[in-house]
């Protein structure tokens, strides 16, 4: 019998699996699986973001560095109103406030520190079955196989619309068009998160092999989506110089472009003996890059929790310590989602809202750390 069988091997799940084996729990004794096989997770070209928190983590289970551009300022305004701000990691002494990498180049990490640590992943293989009993749950796998655990973590990775049992969900009615492009005067190391009237645009630093480049992610009506994916490279970088301005010069070039829908899941559910982590308890709009960060945070404190007492009442005091923190980031990016795709002079207030956050330092550094390190 098993004592932890993690349903997932994304970087939430591994980060978890490699965090339990350094804290001391056998590694045999550890389920680690997966529906996807590695190589294909490790060729994902999407870009992550990663906040300095995240890195420290990594670096104590041995997964980092990795290929990463480090994001050491971060530019936030409102596209046609006064105010804006900017966020310094000098002012935080730290060395970055994150960092944009690919999310097979975690993997890919992340595989190795499990490696290291003698954490074994089932993949590909598929959960076809769960019951929950007294001193357990039996899983069984699509190819027949059968595990008995005496936990079950769910880290599955989600999107919006496809879970159940959740507190708190929310459709934006909006999409994110995702690519990568460049820029004729590109500032090195800044990020850029700019409001617009359909929703925020996301400019991360990401250097790639032609030099500078940003990963893009821009939040639009669903049907703006559908229009900015049909237009051809020329139109489409005149529409993104339209919503972002001239701070970066003139958009110069993209990558193929996809789009994905956005909305809240939040509060998901388990039983006494399974738990959920990650985007499998919450997923959030991609405002401020928060999702997989809060994830990690997650792993670790589930991880030296679990390495302790790997029972149910563990659990219990997992949701205990992670609820605030949880509640304070779904709060957070849902209110800046809705409030800043509103319409009407609430803008106004918005837009000062950010040049008094500019100017008052402390409030400028209480957000930073809470995008950081989270709620502590």
């Amino acid at each position: 019998m098993t004592e932890i069988a993690i349903c997932g091997a994304g970087p939430v799940g591994m980060a978890l699996a490699a965090l339990l084996a350094r804290r001391g729990m056998d590694p045999a004794r550890i389920a680690l699986i997966d529906a996807r096989a590695l190589g294909a997770a490790m060729t994902d070209p999407r870009s992550i973001a990663l906040s300095y928190g995240s890195r420290l983590l990594l670096e104590d289970i041995g997964a980092w560095p990795v290929p990463a551009t480090a994001i050491e300022e971060i530019h936030i305004s409102r596209r046609g109103h006064f105010g804006r701000s900017l966020i310094d990691g000098r002012e935080h002494d730290l060395p970055a406030l994150g960092y944009v990498t690919r999310y097979g180049e975690l993997v890919k990490a992340l595989a190795e520190a499990c490696e290291r640590a003698d954490v074994a992943a089932i993949r590909p293989a598929r959960i076809s079955g769960q019951l929950e009993h007294a001193h357990g749950v039996m899983l069984t796998l699509d190819d027949g196989r059968e595990i008995d655990t005496q936990l079950v973590v769910q880290a599955e990775g989600g999107v919006f619309g496809a879970q159940e049992g959740k507190e708190r969900t929310r459709d934006y009615q909006q999409s994110a068009v995702i690519a990568r492009v460049s820029a004729s005067a590109p500032i090195a190391h800044r990020a850029f998160e700019r409001f617009t009237d359909e929703g925020p645009l996301a400019l991360l630093p990401q250097n790639g092999t032609d030099g500078h480049q940003y990963a893009l992610v821009w939040c639009v009506r669903p049907d703006t989506a559908r229009t900015l994916l049909e237009l051809a490279d020329g139109p489409f970088l005149t529409r993104l110089s339209d919503a972002f301005g001239t701070r970066l010069g003139r958009f110069t070039a993209t990558s193929e472009r996809a789009t994905y829908p956005l909305g809240l899941n939040a509060g998901a559910s388990g039983t006494a003996r399974t738990v959920c982590v990650g985007n499998a308890a919450q997923t959030l709009h991609p405002v401020a890059g928060q999702g997989l960060n809060l994830g990690l945070r997650d792993a670790a404190v589930l991880a030296r929790l679990l390495a302790r007492d790997a029972t149910p009442a563990a659990l219990a005091r997992f949701h205990d310590e992670r609820r605030a923190d949880r509640r304070l980031l779904v709060g957070l990016t849902d209110t800046m989602a809705r409030a800043f795709a509103s319409a009407g002079p609430v803008q106004a207030l918005l837009g000062l809202s950010l040049g008094m956050l500019d100017a008052v330092g402390p409030a400028r550094s209480l957000l930073a750390d809470v995008m950081i390190f989270g709620r502590r």
